[in-house]
């Protein structure tokens, strides 16, 4: 470790933020990394644990110690090195991960945790900097075949490794561009789309080749998920022209609220929302692009999606802007004897939050269920709710708190519910009680499915999951397809 007493002599660094003022004329990132001797001094404070629980609590099972010494030492060159060997997208997850890592570092139970997530940023921004971040194309190839169907960070974890490991990889996506909710979810100020396009550079340099606006299989009808595919494709020519299928779509069936009223108009999914503002920040031209100006917006959905439109609908220029959550506010402090070292229910303001606060708009509602929209010719006027509390176990409605809430807008961000069934329903897959696709995690034949050589990873296995998770499951289910097809594989798990 880089210095015993490190812990004990500084404190944590956050990473700076531009004014909310500059940051709301545009949709840029606004982090202020930390500088390279904050970088120092941040990972001067790692402790090097006997027991590092850091590296558990990351699902991709970074070797944070090994980077945070390399750092302090300033060997950033082999502290990318290290990273790498964990994480094909530091940049995606050193931005937008919640960093569970912290949570479980040893000194956060001080509540001063190690700015991993900033020294990650800091080193793969290095990387790039510096030209560090190169292709690695396989020395000898295969000749194996593999055909990947969706392109969000699982796809792409898998189809990195996969090429790199000599297989000729088709990576397939219904959109117009890669990247998934990264591309079409992700709103751009939490993460510029630069980032994607880069590694896409890169992954076309190692031989993927990438196929975008395809669709496998049949379209549900009226379904309300992005979808700008030009051309399809079926399952059974892919079975028949590739040695491996992996389906590495995302859980995009967004969590729907059926109660009166539903069909005005003026109420949307989150993901009809966001992934238009993203793509009109890509320079493309939409007639009828839904947009907050001038409008009460009511947010349904209390997590990381509702964040998002509420940023979203405060650079839009919302008049109000009001979001529910159905849980109860949880403490703004933890029991870290309770809790630690796992990933703890506690109040979280994002940057999103304190933009639309410090405007005067935000409003955040906890323990409210909406019973009923309301509306005049045939537009959203407003919603009933009614507060509700847990009762036995149960939960029930609070007597006499009916209340009205004025609304030209509702956002439904309640979460998702499984991936588009069509597309699983095309290769005969088996689903598990969740709607997702049915394969194990086991060491040995891992993520393959009831189909012959069809894998499945991400949140098509998984459900609903943090884009950490992805690239772990794609980097796993690579291994298995590799061992597949070679019989068994060097590539890491």
């Amino acid at each position: 470790m880089g210095k015993i007493t490190g812990f004990m002599e500084f404190e944590r660094i956050e990473e700076g933020y531009k004014p909310v003022s500059e940051r709301l004329k545009n949709y840029g990132e606004f982090v202020i990394g930390l500088t390279e001797e904050q970088s120092k001094t941040q990972a001067a404070r790692c402790m090097d644990c006997g027991t590092p629980f850091c590296n558990n609590g990351c699902p991709v099972n970074n070797i944070i110690p090994d980077f945070n010494n390399l750092v302090f030492e300033g060997d950033w060159k082999n502290a990318i090195e290290v990273l790498h060997s964990t994480n094909n997208f530091p940049e995606f997850t050193g931005r937008i991960c919640p960093a569970p890592c912290e949570a479980a570092c040893v000194v956060n139970f001080n509540d001063d945790a190690v700015g991993i997530k900033s020294i990650e940023h800091a080193i793969i921004d290095r990387a790039w900097a510096e030209g560090w971040v190169t292709p690695r194309p396989a020395k000898v190839k295969t000749g194996k075949t593999v055909a990947i169907i969706g392109a969000g960070p699982a796809g792409l974890a898998a189809a990195q490794q996969l090429a790199r490991a000599g297989h000729d990889v088709t990576l397939f996506e219904k959109n117009d561009r890669v990247g998934g909710l990264l591309r079409y979810g992700i709103p751009d100020f939490k993460m510029e789309k630069t980032h994607i396009d880069r590694r896409v550079q890169q992954l076309e340099a190692e031989g993927v080749k990438i196929r975008t606006s395809v669709l496998v299989g049949e379209w549900p009808k009226d379904s309300k998920i992005t979808n700008w595919a030009q051309e399809t494709i079926s399952a059974e020519q892919l079975k028949k022209d590739f040695d491996a299928v992996l389906l590495t779509g995302g859980s995009e069936q967004s969590r729907d609220l059926p109660v009166p009223g539903r069909d005005l108009e003026g109420i949307h999914f989150a993901m009809e929302f966001l992934p238009q503002q993203n793509k009109v920040n890509a320079g493309d031209k939409l007639k009828g692009q839904l947009r907050a100006d001038g409008k009460n917006v009511i947010v349904i959905g209390g997590g990381d999606t509702g964040s998002d439109c509420v940023g979203t609908s405060t650079r839009h220029g919302a008049v109000s802007v009001t979001q529910f959550e159905v849980m109860p506010e949880p403490p703004e402090k933890e029991n870290k004897a309770l809790v630690w070292p796992y990933w703890p229910m506690k109040l979280r303001t994002s940057s999103s939050h304190d933009e639309s606060a410090e405007k005067g708009l935000l409003q955040r509602e906890f323990a409210i269920s909406t019973k009923a929209f309301i509306g005049e010719k045939g537009k959203v006027t407003g919603l009933t709710t009614v507060q509700v509390e847990f009762k036995d176990g149960k939960m029930v409605e609070v007597a006499g708190s009916e209340k009205h809430h004025k609304a030209d807008m509702v956002l439904l961000a309640m979460g998702f519910t499984n991936p588009v069934a069509t597309v699983l329903d095309a290769f005969g897959i088996d689903k598990d009680a969740r709607g997702n696709a049915k394969a194990s995690t086991d060491f040995t034949g891992g993520y393959a499915t009831n189909v012959p050589k069809v894998f499945a990873a991400g949140d098509m296995r998984r459900g609903q999951s943090l884009v950490v998770w992805a690239i772990r499951e794609g980097r796993q289910a690579a291994r298995s397809v590799d061992e597949f097809l070679m019989g068994a594989s060097d590539l890491p798990r």
